[in-house]
């Protein structure tokens, strides 16, 4: 059976290194499917879908980490978010022709936030310069400077798939360091295509057929858009009452259609008024005694 949408842990059972693999096939195509651009531009958000999943994974939360990519260049903003429960989204925008390069070359002057939001507790954000042949090694630089923790990511995404494969330092472990040193050498010699063709398992043997690896079991990864017209009402509401009447004097209705999913909504000036009265009273506590 061809595994397909999952992420899969790994540790090695002797040596002080774990890891994550992840593929994404359904997800990804339902991901990209109102993503617009060049094909070097949906190959970023698949990588970054691939990277944002497993990185999600390597922290115990309760709630969303997002990577968010941002630059000058012809590459504006990359996207991309996995929850706790494995749901992702992501968008891309910028020249439609974006050709392909080093980051420098695609995003221009540019950085790289990761915010973790949680669902009780502050957002943790950390940002890197957006520099480097590729989002694997950006995020590599992360880990490093932010977390001081070696780590590499192999990222790959093509017109059906989007995978990924990461390998962590376990520093408590004795010997670690020489751990790191002799799995690296051996991850080295993946090449794209097996990474694309293999299924976990075969990928883990081919690549480390003599070390002790327990496998965890395969989580589901799913495409799925937490927009809802109550969040929508929530940002209207942000903008105020004369705004809001300047756009339906102009249009007449006020239309909002998400970036991620597509979903259209529609708000007439009765919508409007209902919004802007239940925050009035909302906000109007009952001082009868």
């Amino acid at each position: 059976m061809i595994e397909q949408d999952l992420l899969r842990r790994f540790l090695f059972e002797e040596l002080g290194v774990r890891g994550e693999w992840v593929k994404l096939t359904g997800s990804w195509q339902a991901a990209k499917l109102h993503q617009r651009g060049s094909e070097n531009m949906q190959q970023q958000l698949g990588q970054a879908l691939a990277a944002v999943v497993m990185l999600s994974a390597t922290v115990k939360f309760k709630g969303s980490m997002i990577l968010q990519a941002q630059g000058d260049g012809d590459i504006k903003t990359l996207v991309a978010q996995a929850t706790d429960q494995r749901e992702i989204r992501g968008l891309v925008r910028g020249k439609e022709n974006a050709a392909p390069g080093s980051l420098e070359n695609m995003f221009g002057q540019g950085r790289l936030v990761l915010t973790i939001e949680m669902e009780n507790g502050s957002p943790y954000q950390g940002i890197v310069p957006l520099q480097g042949n590729n989002l694997a090694v950006a995020l590599q630089t992360y880990f490093e400077q932010s977390e001081q923790l070696k780590t590499r990511l192999w990222l790959i995404a093509n017109a059906t798939h989007a995978v990924g494969l990461l390998l962590q330092e376990l520093p408590a472990q004795d010997h670690y360091e020489a751990d790191w040193e002799h799995i690296e050498i051996l991850a080295n010699t993946i090449t794209e295509q097996e990474l694309l063709d293999l299924d976990c398992e075969q990928l883990l043997y081919r690549l480390f057929n003599q070390e002790k690896i327990r496998l965890f079991d395969a989580e589901p990864v799913v495409f799925n858009c937490a927009c809802s017209r109550s969040n929508i009402e929530r940002t209207l509401l942000a903008m105020g009452r004369t705004e809001l009447e300047d756009i339906l004097k102009e249009r007449g209705i006020i239309e909002v259609s998400c970036e991620f999913c597509g979903e259209q909504y529609h708000f007439d000036g009765v919508d409007v008024e209902n919004i802007l009265s239940r925050n009035n009273t909302a906000n109007d506590p009952d001082t009868r005694h």
